[in-house]
């Protein structure tokens, strides 16, 4: 009867760690699908800008960047460079309520119109 006992108790640990492993790995697919679509969000807003061919100015702005149902925030903060001629975008995105970036793209956009032809 003891021998009984110690096999379910054992039977028992075996599934809680089992069940356990199960919850993180559905936890970490979620994230994992989070950082996906952020990063599909900064990429689009570094493309927009690149397809506009606009010559951003100096500073930080926030816009909603949403992906599907996933309610997202991107943050673009553009800084100058060495080169006059040039801009340094970068674009962080994150979920409200959910601290840290999920993803954070960076790129240097020319000033078409300073440009000899």
């Amino acid at each position: 009867m003891i021998e009984v006992l110690v096999a379910l108790a054992i039977v028992a640990v075996a599934l809680a760690a089992s069940i356990r492993a199960v919850g993180t790995m559905a936890t970490n697919a979620s994230d994992l699908h989070h950082r996906l679509l952020a990063g599909w969000s900064a990429d689009n807003a570094l493309a927009q800008l690149r397809l506009t061919h606009a010559w951003p100015e100096v500073g930080e702005q926030s816009f909603d960047c949403s992906q599907g149902n996933v309610q997202m925030v991107c943050t673009q903060r553009v800084s100058t460079t060495p080169n006059p001629v040039f801009r340094r975008v970068q674009v962080s995105v994150s979920m409200p309520g959910h601290p840290g970036v999920l993803a954070q793209m960076v790129t240097v956009v020319a000033n078409e119109t300073s440009r000899p032809l």
